[in-house]
């Protein structure tokens, strides 16, 4: 929106050319979502409290949470306010990579908006039922998969490229494009909100791959660095870069009221949209296994859950009694149990997952 008002006074002013800079333009964004977070935050959170929209603490959960019950919830709409304001202002909006991504974040947060609602408000444990969850999650995850295929100006839109191998592809025709997306969309949505459970704990990661994929967005858009880096080169993704900047930013300032201890948590309306926004980010820069690695932190998580649950079910069909791999689950609950503070958990997943970054970051140079 300010990009278009920028480019018309260039004309007569040669010095709003400025604007044209993706990098600018990035920095932009942050902020802009960092100040929306912070003026909006304090009002949204009062509202949350008035209105009794409280999280409920599972029994079976560990005793240090219960003081959490009555905590703001639906947080997560505060970080999506501020990331499509910002995103709306600063990004080239002739750009049909930034409303695949502004979409698909905005359509998952709706999602986890009536999830939220239904069990804050109406008082319904269940929620959104997990069969329309993953229908509607489905839609989404599918529809953009369906998109990006028949839209891709060149076959290395829709090729699997592995890291740290120099020509190291493997083309997916449609159906393999198809299924990887979905797994990926939605396997990141998921894989976030799993990892969601402690304060801070979910979003600072979200930050950080966030901003490491808006250098590879900025990378494979950028017809010199691809080509020098071996990145493939995908037109027009670095305009992603500004999105990233803009989750970055809005991450940044929930953080400011997400810290231990929470003032307010982002409930499933920021944890699936979050997800869903890495996820359809790095299948268009073509970076789906650096995701992998990258996040982790949010693989394990998810892991650890299904595992449990599978261990469980088998154990129990095989002997009757259902036994468990770790004292709870997902992860970040079994260290806890095993005498971890909550601070000390959030911090050493955070370190784990910059060293994950950090390692993300080498596939742009390690081929």
């Amino acid at each position: 929106m300010l990009l278009e008002l920028a480019r018309y006074f260039a004309t007569d002013i040669k010095g709003f050319n400025v604007f044209n800079y993706i990098t600018l333009r990035a920095v932009l964004a942050t902020l802009t979502a960092l100040m929306i977070s912070f003026v909006v935050g304090p009002t949204m959170i009062r509202k949350l409290t008035q209105y009794k929209v409280g999280q409920a603490v599972r029994d079976d959960g560990p005793q240090s949470h219960l003081i959490k019950a009555g905590t703001p919830t639906m947080g997560g709409a505060l970080i999506l306010v501020a990331i499509a304001l910002s995103t709306l202002l600063w990004a080239d909006l002739h750009n049909r990579f930034v409303w695949v991504v502004l979409i698909t974040t905005l359509g998952f947060g709706a999602i986890g908006w009536v999830d939220d609602y239904r069990k804050v408000v109406h008082r319904n444990p269940k929620g959104l039922s997990a069969k329309a969850k993953i229908f509607w999650q489905s839609l989404i995850g599918l529809g953009v998969g369906i998109f990006l295929y028949q839209t891709a100006a060149s076959p290395i839109e829709t090729t699997l490229i592995f890291p740290f191998f120099k020509n190291a592809v493997l083309p997916l025709g449609f159906v393999g494009f198809l299924v990887l997306t979905y797994m990926v969309v939605v396997g990141s949505s998921n894989a976030v909100n799993l990892t969601d459970g402690l304060d801070g704990l979910a979003i600072l990661p979200t930050v950080m791959v966030g901003g490491a994929l808006g250098v590879f967005a900025y990378v494979a858009g950028h017809l010199y660095f691809s080509k020098y880096l071996g990145v493939p080169y995908v037109a027009g993704a670095g305009e992603l870069m500004v999105f990233c900047a803009a989750m970055a930013g809005a991450g940044l300032g929930f953080l400011w009221f997400n810290a231990y201890p929470a003032e307010v948590f982002m409930g499933d309306v920021g944890a699936l949209a979050l997800g869903g926004a890495l996820g359809v980010v790095a299948v268009i820069v073509r970076q789906e296994i650096v995701l992998f690695i990258m996040g982790g932190v949010f693989v394990v998580e998810t892991f650890s859950v299904a595992m449990q649950v599978l261990y469980f079910k088998y154990t129990k069909y095989k002997t009757g009694i259902g036994q468990r791999i770790f004292l709870m689950a997902p992860l970040h609950h079994h260290y806890e149990q095993k005498g971890w503070k909550e601070t000390q958990v959030v911090v050493r997943f955070w370190i784990i997952t910059m060293m994950l970054v950090l390692v993300g970051l080498s596939a742009l140079k390690i081929r």
